[in-house]
Parts: C-alpha cells; structure tokens; sequence
C-alpha cells in the first residue's frame, strides 16, 4: 500500500523564461498526475451557450475556427472568478463583440445593437481549464537552473518522462514551496517503487531492483565546457546503472550509459553525519574518509567512487533523496556480498604472482598464484589499517592474534582502487550482520541472520 500519497490543490505562479511572462495557475496534485489549469473566460449559459456547443458536437473529426483580436477583452478577463459579464452602456459606442453577443463598452461611434431578450444573452465567466497533466511515473523534480548549480528562489520545474515540463512553478514562500516539492517528490517515490515491486516479481532474487531514481550528475572540479546534466540511477542485481533515460523494458537495462559492479564502488555522502556508523567505521579503517571543506551546495550530494580513482558526483533534491540512496547503497552492496561470498584479484608482492581473496566468511587469504599454496590468512577483525600509494601499491596491516605484533603485507594490483572498495563492501557488510537494528531495518530472510 502507498500510504503516503499526496493529494493536494492550490494557486502558483507559472514562469516562462523563453517570453518572460508570470501569470496565475492552479495546481492539482493527484496520485499519478499533477494537472496545471489556467485561466479561460467560458460561456456558461444563453443562446450562443446552446448553439456552438451544439455546432462543435456536430462538426465532425475537424474543425476550423476563425478568432480575432478584440481590445476590449482584457478588461473583461479581469473581473473575479464566476462573475458576469459588464452590464451593458446602450449610450456608449459598440465593440466587435456584439455582433457575436457578448456585451461590452466599446469606443466606437457606431450605434449600439438592439438588445437581445435577457432569457437569451450569454453569459460569461472565467473558470480554470486543465491546460497541462503531466504523468509522474518516473517524472523528475529541479529546482536549479538548467545545465547549472544555482537554486532557484521558492521556484522548481516538473518534467515528465517524454520531458514536458510545467515551466517554471513560482510559490509565495519558501514554506509553500518546499510544501509542495515534497508532495509531488512523494508520489514520484511512491510510484517508482510500486514499479519496481512490479519488475521484481519477475526477477530472479540475485537480478532485484533495490533503488532507482533520478539524480543530477555534476561535472567534476572545474571542467571547462561541462554542464549538470541529469541521469537515472538504478541499483539492480550485481550492477550500478547510470542511464540517460528511464529503462522501460527489459531491452532498456542493456542500453546504460555506465555500469559498475557493486562490491567495487563506494558510496559517500558528501556531508560526513549522514552516514551509518558501520560504514563509516569500515572507510575508517581503509583511510577512503576524509572530511574537506564542504560548501553550501554540496549539501544535497552524494559521490560514486570507482576504479582507478575515477568518480561520479550526484545532486539529489531532498535530504529525503539523500537518506534513501545511501541505505540502497548498502543494502544492494550487502545483497551482493551475501550473493558471491568471496572475490579473488591476481596481484604481486617482491616479484611473485599472487592470489588475493576476500571471504565473507574467512577474511583475507593470499596464496601463490600457480600452486594455489596458502601463505597467509586473517580474518577481517585483524585488520588494523592501510595505506597505499594512490597508484597500485598497498600495505595492510594485520594484529597477529597471538602475538598481538602488527605484521604488514605489501601487495601490488593493476586495479588498487577497485580491491580497496571490494573490501570495504566486505568488511562493512560483515559489521552490518552483526548490527540487529541493521539487519531488522533491512527486511532481509532469515538465512542472511545465520551466514
């Protein structure tokens, strides 16, 4: 059941910055839908009322309608909501309007028309028309300014999978708009994620969506001509999927952009007290945690640390959005380690080949790589630290259980960043099993409980 489903109504400001024009919109949120209507002047009653509703039911499949501008429109379109048309000035000159009904002061020096009986005089008022209904299954919410990182003021756009958008939705207050960000953001959730209960009773449990969504990927440092652009993220199975547009069906998962195995990258928040003690712990014990200076609209972002010390930087909306992605990420993580138990990497150490493994339930076994002759073995609470040369060089040091002497190997790989990030999802996942708020918070199988 989706409890927590927005339904809500009120009156925006919609700005379109290619005229530079503002005018009055009322919004309707609904479930599936968010629905802008406009103003429009309608004849709600009189002869003119019957006859050309009649006239366009009857036209057939095409119609062509002649319009012309009248001057004596806009002060009409002024009145209030659900009031009558001006009453008419029989002294004053007459306006094109007469001629079609519709009564109103004109400037002309032309007689006015005889008056119509009462019974059969149009009449007038301005109602909202639903003008735009944008769906909001796998829609997206901004509220920067295209291609950049500036926040608009109490202001944010919606667009739609086919990328129709609202314009721009302007709100009184800062309170109203996020108010209102939150509801649609809530009902995009809500339906992503009874599409991807859809999707999974399909799957295969190791090919499960954990999370999937939306998020704006910033170029890195200052890269000259790069701009934000926006992406959907997915966390499915083994994989982290980076797409261009949302996979709709099954042919789409293979068209990614980028797709990285989960047990090798690393997930950071940008702000250091978002994240769960046990990954952080884990980061900690691996130096991959910093805490740099942070500025004000980093606030909203996460990174995606990969191999050889490449990375991706995503701006979410929501601290909401925040929150979310970080628990899928170690939850898709802990699925996976769960799923392949142990990954093993060729590596060298003083001119030897060697065959480094990381078990779930074991710990860290090196052996040599022809004879496959174990040379030495710890598990993952001996792990005491490491350092490493940014390149393909580490040294990990180990407290030697019975000794209690630290030892340290040295070992050289082609891929440094990505076994590092292996064993941090190893080790993390490990200190997640044993945290029963973690495990329960999950919903995993009981299975899980006991490995």
């Amino acid at each position: 059941t989706l409890s927590h489903c927005q339904t809500k109504s009120g009156i925006a400001l919609l700005y379109n910055e290619e005229t530079n024009n503002t005018y009055d919109v009322c919004l309707k949120l609904t479930r599936e839908v968010l629905t802008i209507q406009k103003l429009d002047v309608v004849c709600t009653s009189g002869s003119e009322s019957q006859v050309n509703v009649h006239l366009l039911r009857t036209a057939g499949d095409e119609v062509t309608i002649t319009v012309r501008y009248l001057r004596e429109v806009p002060s009409f379109l002024k009145l209030p909501l659900g009031s009558p048309g001006p009453s008419i000035d029989h002294s004053r000159g007459s306006s094109p309007l007469f001629d079609s009904g519709l009564h109103l002061n004109g400037n002309g020096n032309t007689a006015a028309s005889p008056p119509s009986p009462s019974a059969n005089e149009p009449k007038y008022e301005k109602r909202w028309l639903d003008a735009v209904s944008l769906p909001l299954l796998m829609a997206r919410v901004s509220r920067y300014k295209a291609g950049t990182d500036k926040l608009r003021s109490n202001c944010f756009e919606v667009f739609a999978l086919d990328e129709a958008s609202t314009n721009i939705l302007q709100f009184c207050t800062a309170a109203e708009s996020t108010d209102w960000l939150q509801a649609i953001s809530t009902n995009i959730s809500d339906l992503t994620q009874e599409s991807i209960k859809t999707v999974n009773k399909y799957c295969s449990s190791d090919d499960q969506i954990v999370h999937m969504g939306w998020a704006c990927e910033c170029p890195e440092g200052s890269a000259a001509g790069r701009t934000s652009v926006f992406k959907f993220l997915a966390l499915r199975g083994p994989y982290f999927y980076i797409f261009r547009n949302p996979p709709i069906n099954a042919t789409d998962w293979g068209q990614a952009e980028t797709t990285y195995n989960l047990y090798e990258v690393l997930f950071k928040v940008h702000k250091l007290w978002m994240a769960e003690d046990c990954w952080l712990q884990a980061r900690l014990y691996l130096g991959l945690e910093h805490s740099p200076e942070q500025q004000d609209n980093e606030s909203l972002c996460f990174s995606i640390l990969v191999g050889h010390g490449q990375s991706h930087t995503f701006r979410v909306e929501l601290a909401t959005d925040l929150a979310i992605w970080e628990k899928s990420f170690q939850r898709a993580v802990f699925l996976e380690v769960q799923r392949i138990r142990s990954k093993s990497y060729m590596c060298s150490s003083q001119g030897n080949v060697l065959c480094f493994t990381i078990d779930f339930g074991l710990g860290f076994t090196c052996s040599e790589g022809t004879s496959k002759n174990i040379l030495w073995r710890y598990k993952f609470s001996q792990l005491k630290g490491s350092s490493d040369d940014g390149k393909t060089r580490v040294k990990l040091l180990f407290k030697n259980a019975e000794s209690k002497q630290i030892e340290m190997k040295e070992l050289e790989f082609a891929n440094l960043t990505a076994v590092l990030h292996c064993i941090h999802s190893f080790i993390a996942a490990k200190v997640a099993s044993m945290d029963p708020l973690f495990m329960c918070s999950q919903s995993f199988p009981g299975n899980y409980m006991n490995s």
